[in-house]
């Protein structure tokens, strides 16, 4: 494993090279490479969803060679190497499980890791309980870590029914809306409605990847049925498709 871990850093200080290297490595920054490291997690995520071994290898490889290059780039810069992130990680697991790598002993429980998390937050100055919710995930996501930190320092409801009714308070927000307030009402919605799934203990963006997930499967079936005619037909016949989709998935009738 050594071996090609050492491999791939000599292939990265290769390309990187400022005379005999890649011309569109040599050119890239932090921030032209952010958006492919991020790229990259997701396609990961999306062998996982896939069951597929085979691509989620190099997925993975992808992803490592991500983390390869941003460490080569602050090597470059004098600011840190790849061992040094290694050792970063490393640190930060045994610290983070003191009851595998210390002597407490006990279970790992969610109190106690975020317990373990928050101290380490204040320890590098945080001023703020939202501290350190990545400014980069996606919104849907940010949402749902915002709102649950907010809840382990007390700032949320007691139900389900307070977030309930704030949906409907943002829908009827929504509707009064004009111009510019729409957008800002249309957040707020959203808003609400991750800490109404949170609330009955959902994970948000889990629950909309199986509802796209969900959609997907059952447009491209009424565009089967429909025999390539699907944009053709009106919004009551594809409604009628939509309704024949659902029909057959609950008798489970191939399309």
């Amino acid at each position: 494993m050594s071996e090609q871990l050492d491999r791939l850093l000599r292939i990265m200080a290769r390309l990187r090279d400022p005379v005999s290297g890649c011309e569109w490595d040599t050119a890239q920054s932090f921030e032209t490479i952010a958006p492919y490291t991020i790229e990259e997690a997701y396609e990961v995520a999306d062998a996982i969803e896939r069951s597929d071994m085979s691509d989620l290898r190099g997925e993975l490889g992808d992803l490592l060679f991500q983390v390869v290059f941003h460490a080569r780039m602050a090597e470059e810069a004098g600011q840190f190497a790849f061992n040094d992130v290694a050792k970063s990680i490393a640190d930060k697991m045994e610290a983070r499980h003191p009851h595998i790598f210390g002597d407490e002993g006990g279970v790992m429980e969610d109190k106690r890791w975020e317990d373990i998390k928050a101290a380490e937050r204040s320890a590098a100055g945080a001023t703020s309980a939202l501290e350190g919710v990545a400014l980069a995930l996606p919104a849907l996501m940010r949402a749902q870590k915002l709102q649950k930190r907010a809840a382990r320092h007390g700032f949320d409801w007691p139900d389900t029914e307070g977030p309930r009714e704030k949906v409907f308070e943002e829908i009827e927000e929504i509707k009064s809306a004009s111009g510019s307030e729409i957008e800002e009402e249309a957040g707020d919605f959203l808003f609400a409605a991750v800490n109404l799934v949170r609330a009955y203990g959902i994970d948000a963006e889990g629950a909309l990847r199986a509802a796209n997930k969900k959609f997907e499967r059952r447009f491209r079936a009424m565009e089967e049925i429909a025999g390539g005619d699907f944009a053709e037909r009106n919004l009551t016949e594809q409604e009628a498709l939509w309704q024949e989709v659902k029909r057959r998935e609950k008798a489970d009738i191939p399309s």
